[in-house]
């Protein structure tokens, strides 16, 4: 079934990305990361001594705080903070610096869809520049069923509104930082099998879902790509573009 989307893109067709890292002067770590026109900025701070309260003091800890594009902070914005603090923490290292806290800013630059896929792309190049010791990196996807059962990727804020139900997926992708060459598991678990985050809005079925998780799975491939591509130290640039 082909589908007529209003930006001309095919169902399983990704909006251009585009990624910068090292963009701010002050922070450890920093990146841009953008689909289409949704734009996210994440700075990283960290690590610094200390650990908050009911934080367990013999790892490390991640502090995720969320900045709107405009207004103050509000049930939403605490509910993507919770949950890119637990995708984080699940990537990193937190048996390396114990009794330290990494910060991680999200600032909202532009929202036309798919913003906490956003966040969490631009998070993980943002700790890849901060020299964050990592498992692996992580990609993230969103993709949107409609009343009629078809399946969208990466939807537009106009698109997202019109859906029946979305997801967010959230993949691990190759090993990188502290790990040595060759290996296979951290900590006894593979690296680059399952899921990492997986977060449903709205009613689908199973069958939809198991969907929903294998066009997403496939398309992060060319996300995985462009990601690794995007933070090579060799590279010219840290500025990298694919369409």
């Amino acid at each position: 079934m082909e589908i007529d989307r209003d930006d001309g893109r095919t169902a399983n067709q990704l909006r251009p990305l585009a990624c910068s890292c090292n963009v701010l002067n002050r922070a450890h770590g920093s990146a841009s990361w953008s689909q289409g026109d949704t734009k996210i900025l994440a700075a990283v701070y960290g690590p610094k001594a200390g650990t908050k309260k009911n934080e367990n003091p013999e790892k490390a800890s991640i502090e995720v705080i969320w900045k709107p594009k405009t207004g103050q902070i509000g049930k939403l914005e605490r509910e993507c903070e919770m949950i890119l603090k637990r995708t984080l923490q699940s990537i990193c290292i937190l048996t390396i610096n114990p009794n330290t806290t990494t910060s991680i800013v999200v600032q909202v630059i532009h929202d036309d869809g798919a913003l906490l896929p956003c966040a969490i792309n631009a998070s993980c190049a943002a700790l890849v520049d901060a020299g964050i010791p990592l498992k692996h990196l992580a990609v993230a996807i969103s993709c949107c069923l409609s009343e009629s059962g078809y399946v969208i990727l990466d939807p537009t804020k106009l698109e997202e509104q019109k859906m029946k139900a979305s997801v967010h997926l959230v993949f691990p992708n190759s090993p990188v930082s502290v790990i040595p060459e060759g290996s296979t598991q951290v900590g006894g678990e593979p690296l680059e099998n399952g899921i990492i985050t997986s977060l449903t809005q709205g009613a689908m079925s199973v069958d939809d879902y198991i969907h929903c998780l294998e066009r997403g799975r496939a398309a992060t491939a060319k996300m995985s790509a462009f990601l690794r591509r995007s933070l090579q130290p060799q590279l010219p640039t840290d500025s990298s573009k694919v369409g």
